[in-house]
């Protein structure tokens, strides 16, 4: 039928009634359609519109055809035969069979391991019962100068986690919706002594009592409502009771601290790994408050962290609207200060928060490790749609031959379907044995432990379950829906091809998968490269064979500060000693420090970080002084009356020329003098951050507490013995706890080093699974070229010209493969690098080389397959002919 226009229904419903009508009807019922759209056409309604509103209301029963197997079979035999033949085909395609499995539990396992790892990362402190209700309190001190128009608009970033004591009592007093408020000091070393040992133990914190309130630490033993009521009472974790105690109940026990006063243990806890600060032992915070009572009044005196929970039914928001009157109501001093509330789910991934009470996480990185998961199982995938669909030209006989004897096409498509959920199943049993023993190394690398159990939930047995069909299912999907409509009579009389849209998506894969492969590649490389840069970077100072030696505010070890300088001087391979408070890398105080004003000569606060140190620490470390002078035993009034500064913290008091400075009047923590010099500035802290402001003044007897030995030494095992008998003699209570002080600052990227790790072994492996693919693809296409290959050889054609002819169709995907991923990877590892205030420059060379070794690795794994068929006796390939 036609319509004056000639208009044609449309082609899709047209069909769509076709396929679903039962055969009997079809011609009758389409001629009653046509009829009654070419009516509609000539009336100039919505014909279109009309006719496939007509197909929709068909399908419905009594018309749609019935669903019917030609097949006889059961579902069990069915099903058994799928099996037994997917089997078949497994086993007679070793190489194939081997590839797709390889690469496709090696991409799995790498997945479930990223994963494992990221979700450790995203559990930081998920433990807690009260963790959607806890909060903390960051701080920012400044001069009124500072003062923003806007505190919303000042970011995190200005604050720190670090503060003071007081804040506690006064914001559980002023907000009726605190409940709870638990406070813990910044960690420092103690000498614990039981049963006639002695050790120096790190991480020991004073803590409020309401910290199990807070925090839903195991409790081991103990009471924990009563544990740090007391004072001088302690609760130890787990290691450190089984350390000292073994299998003893250490309950009502106790430990001499500092050979000076016994502390009873009151409690045995056990702090979950993913805590986003750990501790070996608190100490309860009324043994700090009776022996320094007047830092718990002090708003300026920082050592403290803050947290607490709110009431039911209250918000933070009822707080963030007071806290500008709770400031004026409870804080009036020469400097400025501000507070904001973090929630404890901020802590570890999404705090900028200066002074941290502990190492955080990075959801740049968690993005990363995410996208390198995905990268990694895209190309094993691809690796599987890539080797079925060039194996389609070997199968169509197959597919031929199965149709010609009755096969239906939906057989056909869940014989393929099986096959491929099969191989997927077998990677997947393969890929959880590479994830049992590639978990304790991933352990090994992270520096973290990772809980494994929670992958073996029933919840994750049907998700697996579920992931395992679907790539069975997408990676089977081009074979099973394709190959199964090859018509029988033209594979069967030699006049098949591979179609354009086969050929087409095999090689948009391989671009894909080159794409991924460069952009790890790339990333890895700027990764090595930015962690070599950092090693690499002036620091402003130098801390090679410097010997630390901590021994945390001992008082007998500084009333014999001189004397034990005096000792290690005389020593052949120590060239200088110096004692200060702390050394670069280390933890250190901010302090309240005010200036002279350029212009009005009137005293300015500002909050600088503070060095309190001897006459000898800038020489050890090979400081440089751009103004000034150094500390000197030919000024005794130094002690009291003197200060230094780095170049950052004059241009902060508007000192931009360093010599002005010089001499202007300072006022810091009860003293008053002139400043006597300007350091040039020093990375005392991580690359991550800019130098910042630093003050350095001379340390008193009782505020020092670390020992730097510059050594020169050919034998470092003897001279550390010879020292540590010189120590031992003047001091022999206590331990020689020493570290180098490159490795202390060092262990500032411990972190950025163990990424980088993790970062490489995967982008090696994305690189290997990769690769194993591109060996099939070339197998495959040797194979099909052999006659022609054996032709050209017959003709005169070089090895090298039929390497060449193998590899150009490779080499003109990587191009387009290197043109995507080039800009993709810049703009990744552009914002990585933002995250560090020293940075390698982007070059187009970190990309060439990744470029050339992607290449490079290409042309290796093509080689072993290309080289073996140019070499090939072309009579084995013409033999047939």
């Amino acid at each position: 039928m036609t319509n004056r226009d000639n208009t044609p229904p449309p082609k899709w419903s047209l069909r769509f009634f076709q396929w679903f009508c039962k055969p009997d009807y079809v011609e009758d019922i389409e001629g009653d359609l046509l009829e009654r759209f070419e009516k509609r056409t000539n009336e100039n309604k919505a014909a279109k519109w009309l006719f496939t509103l007509d197909v929709l209301k068909l399908f419905r029963p009594g018309i749609i055809r019935p669903v019917k197997s030609g097949q006889k079979l059961n579902n069990y035999d069915m099903i058994s035969n799928y099996y037994k033949v997917s089997i078949r085909n497994i086993l007679r395609n070793k190489t194939f069979s081997f590839l797709n499995i390889s690469g496709l539990s090696v991409g799995i396992a790498s997945c479930l391991l990223i994963l494992i790892y990221v979700n450790n990362e995203l559990s930081y402190d998920t433990y807690n019962s009260k963790y959607e209700n806890i909060y903390r309190v960051i701080h920012n001190f400044g001069s009124d100068d500072e003062k923003p128009e806007d505190w919303d608009s000042l970011p995190t970033s200005e604050y720190q986690v670090w503060g003071n004591a007081p804040i506690a009592s006064a914001m559980q007093q002023f907000f009726p919706e605190v409940d709870k408020v638990f406070r813990f000091t910044s960690d420092a070393p103690w000498l614990f002594s039981y049963n006639g040992v002695t050790y120096s133990e790190s991480d020991v914190l004073f803590a409020d009592s309401t910290a199990f309130d807070i925090f839903d630490w195991k409790v081991l033993a103990g009471n924990p409502k009563t544990a740090l009521e007391r004072p001088n009472t302690m609760v130890l974790t787990k290691r450190l009771a089984e350390k000292y105690f073994g299998n003893e109940n250490p309950i009502g026990k106790s430990i001499i601290m500092d050979n000076q006063d016994p502390y009873e243990i009151t409690s045995v806890i056990e702090v979950p790994t993913n805590s986003h600060f750990s501790f070996n032992a608190l100490i309860s915070m009324s043994t700090f408050r009776n022996s320094r009572p007047q830092i718990f009044d002090s708003w300026g005196y920082v050592d403290f962290y803050t947290y607490f929970t709110l009431k039911p039914g209250a918000s933070i928001e009822q707080l963030r609207e007071k806290t500008e009157d709770f400031l004026d109501k409870n804080f009036t001093s020469d400097f400025f200060y501000h507070i904001k509330y973090e929630p404890l789910s901020d802590a570890y991934l999404h705090s900028d928060a200066g002074r941290q009470p502990g190492p955080v996480g990075s959801m740049g990185n968690i993005y990363i490790f995410t996208s390198v998961a995905i990268f990694i199982l895209l190309i094993a995938c691809i690796n599987f749609m890539n080797l079925s669909t060039a194996r389609s030209v070997e199968r169509a006989k197959e597919v031929a031959i199965r149709k010609t004897i009755g096969s239906h096409r939906g057989a056909l498509i869940y014989q393929f379907l099986v096959e491929a959920i099969l191989v997927t199943f077998i990677a997947s049993m393969m890929a959880a044995i590479l994830v049992f023993f590639g978990h304790s190394l991933l352990e090994q690398i992270s520096g973290k432990t990772l809980p494994i159990k929670w992958l073996f939930s029933a919840q994750n047995a049907f998700i697996a379950l579920g992931a395992i069909l679907f790539i069975g299912i997408v990676a089977g999907s081009y074979p099973a829906f394709v190959l199964s409509t090859f018509k029988p009579i033209t594979v069967l009389k030699g006049a098949f091809k591979s179609s354009s849209k086969g050929i087409w998506l095999r090689k948009s894969l391989v671009v894909l998968q080159f794409s991924l492969s460069i952009i790890l590649l790339a990333g890895a490389t700027v990764v090595s490269s930015q962690l070599d840069f950092l090693q690499r970077q002036d620091l402003g100072f130098n801390s090679e064979q410097v010997l630390v030696i901590d021994f945390g505010y001992d008082g007998e070890v500084q009333r014999k500060r001189e004397y034990l300088k005096q000792q290690f001087l005389n020593h052949k391979d120590v060239e200088m000693v110096s004692i200060s408070r702390a050394t670069p890398g280390d933890f250190f105080p901010n302090a309240g420090t005010g200036v002279a004003d350029p212009e009005t000569g009137e005293i300015t606060y500002k909050g600088p970080a503070i060095y309190e140190v001897d006459e000898d620490f800038i020489p050890t470390y090979q400081m440089t002084m751009v103004a000034g002078r150094n500390f000197s035993g030919d000024f005794p009034l130094d002690s009291a009356n003197a200060l230094i500064l780095n170049e950052s913290a004059a241009k902060l008091y508007g000192y931009p020329n360093t010599q002005d400075i010089i001499g202007q009047s300072f006022e810091q923590w009860g003293r008053e003098g002139k400043v006597i010099g300007v350091v040039e500035d020093f990375n005392y802290v991580s690359l991550h951050e800019e130098v910042e402001p630093l003050s350095i003044r001379f340390g008193t007897q009782f505020n020092v507490s670390v020992v730097s030995l510059k050594l020169n030494s050919q034998d470092y095992s003897k001279t550390l013995s010879e020292l540590e008998s010189i120590w031992t003699e003047i001091v022999p209570h206590r331990p020689f706890d020493t570290r180098f002080a490159n490795q202390n600052f060092d262990a500032q990227y411990e972190a950025d080093e163990r990424f980088g790790m993790i970062f490489s072994v995967f982008s090696t492996l994305a690189i290997f699974v990769a690769c194993l693919g591109l060996f099939g693809l070339t197998i495959y296409s040797t194979a099909q070229r052999n006659k022609e290959i054996g032709v050209r050889k017959v003709l005169g054609a070089s090895t090298g010209r039929i390497i060449a002819l193998l590899s150009k169709d490779f080499i003109r995907l990587y191009i387009i493969a290197l043109t995507i991923a080039i800009p993709f990877s810049w703009y990744l590892m552009n914002n990585w690098l933002d995250g560090f205030a020293y940075r390698i420059p982007l070059g187009y060379e970190v990309f060439a080389i990744s470029a050339v070794i992607t290449l490079i690795v290409a042309f290796v794994t093509m080689s072993f397959k290309t080289v073996s068929a140019a070499l090939a006796n072309p009579v084995e390939s013409l033999r047939d002919e």
